[in-house]
């Protein structure tokens, strides 16, 4: 017996521990790939070490009872993931996975690197991969040696059973978080704050595609200190960079110094830096019910002046054979109670309703379409974050051909235009220049520059309206927006 806890620690100890270091090293070496770098070391090593230390035993008819010691590895690992699972609820981000470690310390140095860059699925794999290939070895000797190992069924019967039940409890549960949660397709540009790249509406870019205005311009801020410090949402950056790129004397070289005179931090981030003082002039959609409460609370009256229109639509793959959906129709996919294309002329298929971040311009106006009517939890995804782990944040948009999303007209057909994507028209109207002009499409939207009332830079009055006039609404139209009148 106590050859047997020697044999076993040893292999499934001693041996994990110097192959996971191994695999460390590779890591720390640079290899992008840490499933590979983790799970090869852990392939190899695991079949070479069940390959000889059942090999002689084989030979010599001493093999009995140790292949059923050699499968309990595989069962505890199964169990201790699916209640490790359970206990999280799928989410490899959760505090709870440092303990599940504990019971894995061999592999301490492989966890080490899940953890820090959010590689998750090596709490199951790292051991299961480990474990399997040394059982793939010992069947291999076996094969070798032509020797049949001896077993008893019935405990052999017990632990596959065991292995069995834990691993479909395990994939259960993550199957379930599959359909809320999808993995990680987080944001490439902007430090992570855009997911698309503004570039070229950079005044510093001497190929940017700014519109240029076809007179002089009639208002300019020549000195810096003046000029107000513009912040917004992503598809409002192009407008507000252009403004200054119109009216900021010499703004390449002002922005050489300070570059927060034109900034973009995203909606929820530039309006938080609009209440403190560090943005005059904040460009978005209409700030959203808990927006407009942090600004009563902290005694800050908005002034919101309208400075273009745009259309807020809903876009689906190409593929998708529905064209137009209702109003009453879009509320019920987006509370849950529509689930599948069928029921709105389509194919038989889930509706996946992507949503937007809390707070964010086109959440809110899901919100304002929504009214009353609740809306059902967001998709979700999991996101790496360096030593923090991984974690939790609304889904942005895949266009799987059973989706459904939402934007911002210029957003989706000129900032980031995908021609994979079809707009909806909603009660038969079409999200035209047209119909939005009009307010004929339904969910037209104002584009709004938003600043402080008792902000005492002066030239934001001036400032203001002027992109109401006939220059800065030129270049709103140029742009790509729909100008005011």
């Amino acid at each position: 017996m106590g050859k047997k806890l020697l044999l076993f620690f040893v292999n499934f100890g001693v041996i994990p521990f110097v192959l996971s270091i191994f695999a460390f090293i590779i890591m720390s070496t640079g290899l992008n790939d840490i499933m590979i770098a983790s799970l090869l070391p852990l392939s190899i090593g695991g079949i070479l070490a069940g390959f000889f230390v059942s090999k002689r035993p084989q030979q010599s008819g001493k093999f009995q009872g140790l292949f059923i010691l050699f499968l309990l590895p595989l069962a505890f690992t199964a169990v201790l993931w699916a209640a490790f699972m359970l206990i999280s609820g799928g989410f490899y981000g959760a505090n709870s996975w440092s303990y599940y470690s504990i019971f894995h310390l061999a592999l301490g140095p492989i966890y080490f690197f899940a953890m820090f860059s959010g590689e998750g699925r090596l709490f199951l794999w790292a051991p299961l991969t480990y474990e399997l290939a040394f059982v793939t070895g010992v069947i291999l000797a076996g094969l070798i040696n032509k020797v049949r190992p001896a077993f008893n069924k019935r405990q052999f019967l017990m632990v596959l059973s065991v292995f069995v039940v834990a691993m479909g409890t395990g994939t259960a549960v993550q199957w379930q978080r599959s359909q809320s949660v999808l993995p990680s397709y987080g944001f490439k540009y902007g430090g992570g704050y855009s997911s698309t790249d503004l570039t070229p509406y950079e005044v510093t870019n001497p190929d940017n595609k700014l519109p240029k205005l076809t007179t002089p311009p009639a208002f300019t801020i020549k000195n810096p200190s003046e000029m107000p410090i513009l912040d917004g949402a992503e598809a409002a950056f192009p407008v507000y960079s252009a403004f200054a790129n119109a009216t900021y004397e010499n703004i390449k070289n002002v922005i050489g110094e300070s570059s927060e005179v034109v900034s973009f931090t995203n909606t929820i981030y530039a309006y938080e830096r609009l209440l403190s003082g560090e943005v005059d002039i904040y460009f978005g959609a209409v700030p959203s019910k808990e927006q407009q409460e942090m600004a009563a609370k902290e005694g800050k009256e908005l002034v919101m002046t309208p400075i273009g229109k745009e259309a807020f639509v809903f876009f689906v793959n190409p593929s998708n054979k529905v064209d137009s959906l209702k109003v009453s129709e879009i509320q019920s996919i987006y509370s849950g109670k529509i689930k599948n294309w069928s029921e709105v002329g389509g194919k038989n298929k889930r509706i996946i309703a992507f949503q937007r971040p809390k707070n964010s311009g086109s959440q809110t106006l899901l919100e304002k379409i929504m009214g009353d009517t609740p809306i059902m939890k967001p998709l979700k995804e999991d996101v790496p974050k360096g030593m923090g782990g991984i974690i939790e944040q609304v889904a942005d948009y895949r266009n799987y051909d059973n989706s459904i999303g939402f934007s911002f007209r210029f957003f989706a057909t000129g900032m980031k235009a995908n021609p994979d994507i079809k707009l909806l028209a909603i009660d038969g109207v079409e999200p035209n220049p047209e119909n939005i002009a009009s307010s004929k499409y339904p969910f037209t939207a104002s584009l709004y520059a938003i600043t402080l009332k008792d902000n005492p830079k002066p030239t934001i009055k001036p400032f203001l309206e002027w992109m109401q006039g006939p220059q800065g609404q030129e270049i709103v139209e140029k742009i790509g927006y729909i100008k005011i009148h």
